[in-house]
């Protein structure tokens, strides 16, 4: 009896897991036409980009010191990402930025 009630149970777990595996792929099909998907598909990486970066420099004293390395970082990833259009090189020049600076300033 026990043996019958443990196949069972693993094979209701493997149904339910794989249904909840393709449910997303299933419901996205219809998804891929709508002129609303591909709206947001354009707008949605930079306005998440906007919140961050609201998000994490929302209490930043502009006026105390500690501001000068979060502020240049974001100055030197926007600038090269519009002038390179490299997200990649921007994200790593930025932090490289951010961790000099940081470096320096909490040094003293």
């Amino acid at each position: 009896m026990s043996d019958t009630y443990a196949v069972v149970a693993v094979l209701v777990t493997a149904a339910v897991t794989w249904s909840l595996r393709a449910l997303p792929f299933a419901a996205l099909a219809p998804l891929r036409a709508s002129a609303t998907v591909r709206y947001l598909s354009t707008r949605m990486p930079a306005g998440v980009m906007v919140i961050l970066v609201v998000y994490c420099l929302r209490d930043l004293p502009l006026t105390e010191s500690r501001a000068a390395a979060p502020t240049a970082a974001l100055a030197v990833t926007v600038g090269l990402h519009l002038w390179r259009r490299n997200a990649l090189l921007s994200i790593l020049a930025g932090t490289a930025v951010h961790v000099a600076l940081a470096g320096a300033v909490f040094a003293h």
